[in-house]
C-alpha cells in the first residue's frame, strides 16, 4: 500500500482499492509469460494477453486524459474504428515487460487523479457518437468506475485466455 493509499479514506479509498484489485487480477493472467506467449490467440476471439495489457492502458489513459481535460471530439469512421482494433494487437518491437511498464505508470497516473482531484463530481461531456445521447456528461467518478469495469471485464478475457494456454486461474 503507498502512502497516497493510506492517507486516503471513504470514497477515494474505495475506487484506488477497486482499480487496485482489477488491474491485479489482470497483471496476474500474465505473471511468467514470455513474449510469445503474450501474443499466442488461443481461442477463435483476436484477442492476446499481451493485447489486452496494451489496450487497457491505452482505455485508461484516455479516460484519464479526459477527466484533466476533457476528451477530445473525434470522427467515428473506419480509420477510428481500425485505430481502435490496432490498440489490441502487441507490435514486433513491444515487449510484454514493456507493456506492463506502462500499464504501472499509467496507473499510477490515474491513482494521482483518484488522490488530488479536488472534486469528483467535476465533469465533461462526451464526445458525439452513435451509442451516446448527444450532450451526455461524465463525472470523474464516473468515468473512474468505467475503467475498473474495462480492467475487470478485460480482466475476465484474459483469465480464459490464460487457461487455455496453460491451465492457469487467476480464482481457483
Amino acid at each position: 500500500m503507498t502512502n497516497t493509499e493510506q492517507s486516503l479514506t471513504g470514497e477515494r479509498a474505495d475506487i484506488l482499492e477497486l482499480l487496485t484489485a482489477h488491474r491485479g487480477f489482470l497483471r496476474h493472467t500474465v505473471q511468467k509469460l514470455t513474449d510469445e506467449q503474450a501474443r499466442l490467440r488461443p481461442t477463435k476471439s483476436e484477442l492476446c494477453l499481451g493485447g489486452l495489457i496494451k489496450h487497457v492502458t491505452q482505455v485508461e489513459r484516455g479516460w484519464a486524459d479526459f477527466i484533466r481535460n476533457g476528451r477530445a471530439f473525434v470522427a467515428f469512421d473506419e480509420a477510428a474504428f481500425a485505430k481502435h482494433a490496432a490498440g489490441f494487437q502487441v507490435e514486433a518491437d513491444e515487449t510484454l515487460e514493456g507493456l506492463l511498464t506502462e500499464y504501472a505508470k499509467v496507473a499510477a497516473e490515474t491513482d494521482e487523479i483518484v488522490a488530488t482531484l479536488p472534486d469528483l463530481d467535476v465533469s465533461h461531456e462526451l464526445p458525439s457518437a452513435p451509442w451516446q445521447e448527444p450532450g451526455k456528461r461524465w463525472s470523474a467518478r464516473r468515468v473512474l468506475l468505467h475503467i475498473a469495469a474495462e480492467t475487470a471485464q478485460h480482466a475476465g478475457h484474459a483469465d480464459i485466455i490464460r487457461e487455455t494456454l496453460d491451465g492457469q486461474k487467476t480464482m481457483g
